[in-house]
């Protein structure tokens, strides 16, 4: 494929392309470009908030090219501060070696192996003596770290900044010199260290990589970005029912962006959808199941997400589960009891307790046999309260 045409598909949906120029030259001098992508194991599951990303690696995949996939087991032990507040606390080495282990298993839900080369960076780092850190910092001035906004603002705030997070942006950038990577990508946090990285190349002689970035997807909640911290992820390892729901409990405007960015329905499908959706020619449920099996079967195969689907038919829709269920808040500490309380179906604890002990209390279809027990479910599970009395489940 010409040039031109792989940078309309390498260009479509993403946020940052810098350059278009340079893409256009790496592709004429070279046939295989060295795609990048750094992921720090700071914690053992990937979710979809990653997968916007590995698809749109995945399409460099397709036109033919080469991803190195570069797993940060030594940067984790610093922490990367993009988009904190403050200093993140420094993971041991076997807290990240064992966050590592299932990481690639997950990334090839989506990646060919065949055009994976997988790297880990303590294998550069590790060894870089204090001679050779001295001469990397020489290459990056403290007045250009500061322009990066979270260290800016920590700056204006008083908030501490540690000499480590300095070196983070550094020791990404030197991965990049270490494969002499073509393209770089990452979410539009990774925005400063993408540039960082090409700075770095030109520093040693090297063409400076084009850096790309895709946006950051909300999570299940619609508000905050996907993520773990704030328990509203869909991770890659869920099973495939739980993957279902998820994605059925996201809210309606999330639909068109989930298809954009984490699918391969066509353009002008997905925009028949967003239409159908905005002159209500289409029940949004029966869209966001089309969504959700797309993903089910992303993550595993078709099979398991027409299993997936059926599960979740013959649980709420054959037993009339209405489709805008009023939430339930639930904080951390809460026992059972008192979440069943907040229903507001029962006037007293005795009624309560008859009807865990009659079964008719179920979490995601579960049943609650013990009033007592803390109440420890997910969010976005459902409670079931008798037959028809349906509470989703809200972290706060």
């Amino acid at each position: 494929m010409n040039p031109i045409d792989q940078l309309k598909i390498i260009e479509s949906n993403t946020v940052d392309f810098i350059t278009n120029k340079d893409f256009i030259e790496k592709i004429n001098n070279k046939k295989e470009l060295k795609v990048k992508l750094g992921v720090d194991p700071s914690r053992p599951d990937l979710h979809l908030g990653h997968a916007v990303v590995l698809k749109k690696l995945k399409q460099f995949q397709k036109l033919g090219h080469m991803v190195y996939l570069i797993i940060g087991d030594f940067t984790a032990r610093i922490g990367d501060p993009s988009g904190r507040s403050k200093t993140r606390p420094l993971l041991s080495e076997d807290e990240v070696k064992e966050n590592s282990k299932s990481y690639v298993e997950q990334a090839f839900k989506i990646l060919d192996p065949k055009k994976t080369i997988v790297k880990y960076n303590s294998e550069w780092l590790s060894k870089l003596s204090f001679a050779d850190i001295i001469n990397l910092t020489s290459r990056y001035t403290v007045a250009r770290m500061l322009e990066r906004d979270d260290f800016n603002k920590r700056l204006k705030d008083n908030q501490p900044i540690s000499i480590s997070e300095f070196l983070y942006p550094l020791a990404q950038a030197y991965d990049s010199v270490m494969i002499e990577a073509d393209v770089e990508i990452g979410g539009t946090d990774q925005l400063f260290n993408l540039l960082v990285g090409r700075k770095l190349q030109e520093e040693f002689d090297q063409s400076p990589q084009v850096v790309i970035t895709m946006p950051l997807i909300e999570g299940t909640d619609g508000h905050l970005k996907m993520s773990k911290s704030y328990d509203n992820y869909i991770a890659f390892n869920d099973s495939p029912k739980d993957v279902y729901g998820k994605m059925m409990s996201i809210p309606d405007d999330l639909i068109i962006k989930y298809m954009k960015y984490l699918t391969d329905i066509p353009k002008e499908e997905i925009k028949s959808y967003e239409e159908k959706i905005k002159n209500s020619k289409i029940n949004p449920r029966d869209v966001k199941m089309i969504l959700a099996e797309e993903i089910v079967s992303m993550l595993y195969n078709k099979e398991e997400s027409k299993k997936a689907k059926e599960n979740f038919i013959k649980i709420f829709q054959k037993k009339e589960m209405p489709e805008d269920l009023p939430e339930i808040e639930v904080k951390d500490g809460e026992t059972i009891l008192d979440v069943i309380t907040k229903t507001g179906v029962f006037s007293s604890n005795s009624e309560i307790k008859r009807a865990i002990n009659q079964g008719a209390i179920r979490i995601n279809e579960e049943k609650i046999n013990d009033f007592k027990g803390l109440f420890d479910f997910e969010n976005g599970s459902i409670l079931k309260v008798g037959k028809k009395n349906f509470f989703k489940i809200k972290k706060v």
